[in-house]
């Protein structure tokens, strides 16, 4: 399989969706697009190909855009899936029918746990152990719709960590993908990539903090607009994900380094500065509603799997449990309830000592 071209599967027509099509179409990959409902293909069908501005000048043909799941991921290689983490469950279990041995399975993100709850719903089915699951650690692309079958990429990360599930596959995954992204590097397991969930702390408290702002339509600039008391309270509350990862044994890196690491061109003494200063946040607008991705897919796929596998290692994570708990009274949604546990994991009444050894076999 491995060669300098693909059958690619992209699975969600949503911002990060059309980039991954359009700029693998536009280097010569066989691509399919599939959403589950028709507003977002519709354009593209109109079209047949997806134009990329921005860093990007490129327009790449689509050679299937399609709502059939089936006709979507028959023969191809590699299936990048692009939909918001709250949904991988659900199109794990409508994958199984369909799936092939040697396929690669990517989620582009995993978001927190999001391999491992792909993986359980694939057991669950006794689905063949040949069907290769992965996740990088975040999107590769900083982008957005502008237009029909139109994405602006204001910027493309420098460095995307990817682990497999089990562990030792994820150098075959990657000989593979790098050919797609070269960004994409090798993660020890997926704990690195899943508690490298910067989303989950970026994003819940930006909205929470502005939530009278966006209800009242006032318009600001998501990461270019944040002010020093906000900032402070992030770097507080990554302190609490950088303590879970010590609780696993793992060195995670701070927003503040993180920053650094996937975007090189950003600068700064302080979060702030780097937020300001980091060309791919450049002009990206905050939402125009409460009911966003940034709560409804951050807070149950990251923030609630935090403090999930913290309680497991006796932490208590107040500040994350704090987010979880207000998003959850403002928005009246139960994100304990669906969120990702350890239960929807399969690693129920696990210790760190198990779900360890559970990750690196």
């Amino acid at each position: 399989m491995i060669g300098s071209k693909y059958s690619v599967a992209v699975l969600g027509a949503g911002n990060g969706g059309q980039a991954i099509a359009g700029l693998l179409a536009s280097q010569g990959h066989s691509i399919r697009l599939w959403n589950r409902s028709p507003d977002r293909l519709n354009p593209i069908k109109a079209k047949g190909y997806i134009d990329l501005t921005g860093i990007f000048s490129v327009r790449g043909k689509i050679d299937l855009i399609t709502e059939c799941l089936e006709e979507c991921v028959q023969d191809v290689d590699i299936i990048m899936v692009a939909t918001t983490a709250d949904a991988h469950r659900e199109l794990a279990q409508a994958l199984c029918p369909f799936l092939q041995e040697g396929q690669i399975i990517v989620l582009n993100p995993g978001r927190t746990g999001g391999a491992l709850e792909v993986r359980h719903v694939f057991n669950q089915y006794a689905l063949s152990q040949n069907i290769y699951v992965a996740e990088a650690q975040s999107l590769v692309f900083a982008c957005r719709i502008e237009g029909p079958a139109t994405v602006r990429v204001i910027g493309i990360k420098d460095y995307v960590p990817v682990a497999a599930l089990p562990c030792r596959d994820t150098e075959y995954v990657l000989s593979c993908i790098r050919q797609l992204f070269p960004c994409f590097v090798s993660s020890p397991h997926v704990l690195y990539t899943s508690f490298e969930n910067i989303g989950a702390i970026f994003h819940p408290t930006v909205i929470l903090f502005n939530a009278a702002a966006i209800e009242r339509s006032e318009e600001f600039l998501f990461y270019q607009d944040m002010t020093p008391s906000i900032a402070e309270f992030l770097v507080q509350l990554d302190q609490e994900r950088l303590l879970l990862g010590r609780s696993y044994g793992i060195q995670l890196l701070s927003i503040f380094d993180w920053l650094a690491k996937a975007y090189p061109d950003c600068k700064g003494e302080t979060l702030v500065e780097r937020m300001r200063t980091n060309p791919a946040y450049a002009q990206i607008k905050a939402p125009t509603q409460l009911q966003s991705r940034l709560f409804l897919e951050d807070v149950p796929t990251g923030l609630v799997p935090f403090v999930d596998f913290g309680e497991a290692a006796g932490l208590m994570m107040p500040l994350t449990r704090s987010i979880v708990n207000v998003s959850g009274s403002l928005l009246n949604r139960e994100f304990w309830k669906y969120g990702r546990t350890l239960e929807r994991l399969g690693l129920a009444n696990k210790d760190p000592k198990d779900i360890l050894e559970y990750v690196q076999k």
